[in-house]
């Protein structure tokens, strides 16, 4: 008989549900980060802020300023830090390319101020053994926590793609009668036969598969083995088999089996169909008995995350209004405009003849002198700037303030006398604003490595 969560698959949704702000205003920093930064709407029109400012005349115009930032602190990061951290072995950190798994997390870090990394156990085409993905905030969900260690998680998981003959391989294998009821499944999913579709980016040709891990409270046994020593942990439904165990030793005089009931907490985990179809379930298999994923994200107050990009967002909208504006002021000013009376045209020349020959270098317009009209003069204008120019320089400062990421740590302001030990400390001292957001990266990375220790 078929095994529907529904229930697992409520929580699920509510738990998307609940992510869905943080997964909105990461798409916008992710957006301003790569150049669409005048993406906002405003919501009395529903016109972006570029359509709006095209309608009145100007062209919007990106300065970004914020792709730098995250490429200088991800330079600092390589540079200061990647190498000194150790916890993974050789061969797991080349077969992963640990170092561009890490750089890339901190990117999406940076951006949308959450970490995720799965650290499975598994035979892949390029091997067997400890494995390590980058997991992205748009297919992640986690019930809502508020320590920054992540120790108040008890629902996480994440939205997987997997093409129907992948998900019978991997969940029907070997088993006919499990292999009829997925087919089942994925023929009214192909059907649009569910009722959820839980993101908006699915592939072609791919479907849905739900990896749920939940913390379960659980009554167990703890079982001693009298006859050979051996202590393990059991269902409790086991218990009328110690029993019939315990009778036969009795009678043939052997040492019986002891137990105990306790409480304890278990990771358990679920993959499902969107339709709530259980493909498969079960308990932590590793060493350290938690969920496979490492979470980090920051900096976590009341619950709250606050992005690298979300500090510099707004003064890169001002930048930008501000280099339109210029523009603007540039593009109405005039540029070389030529007052000749109309008296004083050459017989033989059109005016159109007249502007060629006046836009060639060293060329010569004649024309008849005449004391009752004004000799031709050119008129040129670069237009009152000065304050929108004031306010960009102001601008471009205020964003390296606010995101700590100095000339000094871009490499800029320094001078051919500028000495090794002068500049050092120029950079140190400019990285001091940052130091917080990595060591917060860095514990990420520590908690990953101890995944990756006990798979």
């Amino acid at each position: 008989m078929k095994k529907i969560d529904k229930e697992a698959l409520r929580m699920v949704l509510t738990a998307r549900e609940e992510n869905r702000e943080l997964r909105e205003r990461r798409e916008r920093y992710k957006r301003f980060t790569y150049g669409d930064q005048w993406c906002d709407q405003n919501p009395q029109t529903g016109k972006t802020e570029g359509e709006t400012a095209e309608e009145t005349g100007y062209r919007p115009m990106t300065n970004n300023l914020i792709r730098q930032l995250v490429k200088s602190v991800i330079g600092l990061y390589r540079r200061e830090i990647a190498k000194k951290w150790s916890g993974t072995d050789r061969r797991t950190a080349e077969m992963n390319s640990i170092e561009e798994i890490d750089a890339r997390t901190l990117e999406e870090f940076l951006i949308s101020g959450c970490a995720i990394q799965r650290v499975t156990t598994e035979k892949r085409i390029e091997g067997e053994g400890v494995w390590v993905d980058m997991v992205s905030p748009s297919r992640f969900f986690v019930n809502p926590f508020k320590d920054p260690r992540g120790r108040d998680i008890e629902l996480t998981g994440m939205i997987h793609e997997m093409s129907p003959r992948e998900i019978m391989i991997r969940f029907g294998e070997g088993r006919e009668t499990k292999a009829k009821e997925i087919a089942s499944e994925l023929q009214c999913m192909s059907l649009g036969e569910y009722p959820v579709r839980l993101t908006s980016d699915r592939s072609h040709g791919k479907e849905e598969v739900i990896e749920m891990w939940v913390l379960e409270a659980r009554e167990l046994l703890k079982v001693f083995d009298r006859e050979n020593g051996t202590i393990f942990t059991t269902e409790p439904i086991e218990m009328p088999k110690i029993r019939r165990e315990n009778r036969r030793r009795k009678k043939e005089g052997l040492a019986t089996v002891g137990y105990k009931r306790f409480n304890t907490l278990r990771w358990h985990c679920k993959w499902l169909l969107p339709t709530g179809y259980v493909l498969r379930e079960y308990d932590s298999p590793w060493p350290h008995c938690r969920h496979p994923f490492a979470i980090k994200y920051f900096p976590l107050t009341d619950g709250e995350v606050h992005s690298f990009v979300e500090d510099v967002t707004e003064q890169q909208k001002c930048i930008n209004r501000m280099v339109t504006l210029i523009d603007k002021i540039l593009s109405v000013s005039a540029k070389g405009a030529l007052l000749f009376p109309t008296d004083r045209r050459p017989e033989g020349f059109s005016w159109a003849e007249i502007g060629k020959i006046w836009s060639r270098p060293g060329s010569i317009i004649p024309y008849r002198n005449s004391e009752q009209s004004e000799v031709p003069r050119q008129i040129s204008g670069g237009g009152d700037q000065s304050g929108a120019t004031s306010l960009l320089n102001i601008q471009m400062k205020m964003i390296e303030q606010v995101s700590g990421v100095t000339g000094a740590l871009q490499g800029r302001d320094v001078t051919s006398n500028t000495s090794a030990a002068l500049y050092d400390a120029r950079t140190k001292n400019a990285a001091t604003s940052l130091i917080d957001l990595l060591e917060s990266f860095v514990s990420f990375i520590n908690y990953r490595n101890m995944l990756i220790a006990g798979s």
